[in-house]
């Protein structure tokens, strides 16, 4: 994102009225890459994340002043390619950035923190890694086909006064639900920093 400008004058050259320009740099808005090509270009925001890499991933993309539909659809087949795209108003493609753009990084750590609690526990690492991975893919599956709310699958985990209870229990005390959501705020917060600075 903080290379764009430099980007978009080496390439305005070579783009033309009717093209279709699709960005997927963090902050950077389609206002203000439309204002440095030439006039017409159509241009989409997205914003994909790396699970991408396994034809997993999740975009949303979000179109700009000369976007039709066909633009937008063409934009949603190449982000469609690795996973699936949705349609967002651009003014939420920093809580995008937020929530799935930077969301792999959550998971990895948490996985990573899982495996050394498991280690810590004395279990060795592979079979830590192994308990951990095939928790979270298990898990993946159930909340996307199942369609049930992750409350009540949570629920379904926790029988009264039993071990995951008390784990939750502590995961509340240390307010990680909290932490979240002010890891995710700030990861907004710099996606608007960075439009801001570009």
């Amino acid at each position: 994102p903080q290379d764009m400008a430099a980007v978009l004058e080496e390439i305005a050259p070579s783009l033309r009225a009717g093209q279709l320009l699709v960005s997927v740099a963090a902050g950077i808005t389609t206002a203000y890459i439309e204002s440095r090509v030439p006039a017409g270009v159509a241009v989409v925001r997205a914003m994909p994340n790396t699970p991408a890499l396994v034809d997993e991933g999740m975009a949303a993309i979000s179109p700009g002043t000369h976007c039709d539909d066909s633009h937008l659809a063409e934009a949603e087949s190449l982000m469609g390619s690795t996973g699936k795209v949705l349609r967002v108003p651009e003014k939420q493609m920093d809580a995008v950035t937020a929530i799935s753009g930077s969301g792999p990084a959550y998971i990895f750590f948490v996985v990573e923190s899982m495996i050394e609690a498991g280690v810590h526990l004395g279990l060795p690492r592979t079979s830590a890694t192994d308990l951990v991975v095939q928790t979270l893919v298990g898990s993946a599956k159930m909340l996307n086909e199942t369609g049930t709310h992750p409350t009540v699958l949570r629920e379904q985990v926790t029988s009264p006064g039993g071990t995951t209870a008390s784990a939750l229990r502590e995961l509340e005390v240390h307010r990680v639900r909290a932490a979240f959501l002010a890891a995710m705020e700030a990861a907004r917060d710099r996606s608007r920093e960075l439009a801001e600075g570009s």
